[in-house]
């Protein structure tokens, strides 16, 4: 069986991984690491919960620091910079410090602890704004790591992320890790990288999605809520933690406000909620102290919570991949889970087109609702044609 020495990491760090029971690599820890050590750029396709922190952390902390600060890694939202920086410290010690870099608190103080930090854990644009303030400096940053590249895409950071890469050096180390390296992910990983060794992980076994059921029930206006209150009720014996989707911010809050006045105990996380409210918030969700947690698609970035039970898209997802995202949060290591999408009339030719591109099409009819005929796409001879479906 493989074990971390044999893939060249010192005994110190894998003392250090024995004393908090790690003892054998994931597949994408296996694969990149040797690579990695030999300061190679990296190309890794990866999904969420494959074990990638590790994969790039412990060649950072393996390598001799020469400045502050030496590394930088790049990740789309606020959860996963604490996340990251969290695993860093498991394994870091004294020897290496690592500052987180995000939105939400004081400017200087989080300035003078990236400046003092061998490695800075940051979201772009906070990062961007210390850069052009003068308060953080990147001159001798040798690695760069892009967590979750293909969600920073999505939640328009390039501009940010293509600011901080030409302040790097090129003869920079880059490993980028993406759920995808197709399109415009591969794209700029073919950019930032240079001759990199290119790999591709799956999930352990012990976090493998277990089946999901798939189930849409139609509402309206007048209803909608009363019909969440009764599926959190009504499954009250099966289910474990519930997280319920919603399309805007304020929305999230005025549901909260319902479900109270309804007896049904919940918390809502969204961009406007301060770091320390939202990390209270998953905190007691994380615990089971409060077992329905309201986010939108941007506060859920990086939630990691194997004990979720049930998803409800109380607001439908508009696209088929943002639908694939969510009810992915259940189902985790091995487990079953219930993905429940309510559905308005004037919504459901949209939601029969998702659940015609996810395969649910039977689930979908069983709900009594029409799927709507699918949308034929007329494109010129001229490339680049595309269809939102």
């Amino acid at each position: 069986m493989t074990d971390f020495r044999s893939l060249g990491v010192s005994e110190a760090i894998c003392e250090v991984l024995s004393a908090r029971g790690i003892e054998s690599p994931f597949q994408i820890q296996t694969l990149v690491i040797p690579e990695a050590l030999r300061g190679s750029d990296i190309l890794a396709k990866s999904p969420t919960g494959s074990g990638k922190t590790l994969a790039f952390a412990i060649p950072i902390v393996a390598r001799e620091a020469h400045g502050k600060p030496y590394a930088l890694v790049l990740v789309p939202t606020r959860e996963l910079c604490v996340q990251v920086t969290e695993e860093f410290a498991l394994i870091a010690g004294s020897s290496v410090q690592v500052a987180s870099v995000y939105g939400g608190v004081p400017l200087k103080a989080q300035a003078d602890e990236a400046k003092s930090a061998h490695v800075i854990v940051a979201t772009p644009g906070r990062l961007q704004d210390l850069v052009d303030r003068k308060l953080v400096s990147l001159d001798g940053v040798e690695v760069l790591v892009l967590d979750e590249a293909d969600r920073m895409l999505d939640m328009g950071f390039k501009p940010q992320v293509d600011k901080l890469v030409r302040r790097l050096g090129d003869d920079r180390q880059t490993m980028f890790f993406s759920a995808t390296l197709d399109g415009e992910v591969g794209e700029l990983a073919r950019k930032y990288t240079h001759f990199a060794a290119r790999f591709e992980g799956e999930l352990p076994s012990s976090r493998r999605s277990g089946e999901i059921d798939h189930r849409f029930v139609p509402v309206t206006a007048d209803n909608k809520v009363d019909t969440l209150v009764n599926l959190l009720r009504g499954e009250e014996e099966e289910r474990g933690l519930v997280l319920v989707f919603v399309r805007t911010k304020a929305g999230a809050d005025r549901l909260v406000e319902k479900l109270h006045r309804h007896n049904v105990d919940a918390i809502a996380i969204h961009g406007d909620k301060g770091q320390a409210q939202r990390e209270k918030a998953l905190e007691r969700f994380d615990a089971g102290k409060v077992r329905t947690l309201i986010a939108t698609d941007v506060a859920a970035r990086g939630l990691d919570v194997d004990d979720i039970t049930h998803v409800i898209n109380f607001d439908p997802p508009e696209e088929p991949a943002v639908y694939t995202h969510r009810v992915g949060r259940t189902g985790r290591a091995g487990k079953g889970g219930i993905g429940i999408t309510l559905v308005l009339p004037e919504q459901q030719a949209d939601v029969s087109r998702v659940a015609r591109l996810q395969g649910h099409v039977e689930r979908f009819e069983e709900s009594g609702m029409q799927m709507a005929k699918p949308r034929v796409l007329y494109t010129s001879r001229r490339r680049g044609g595309r269809s939102k479906w």
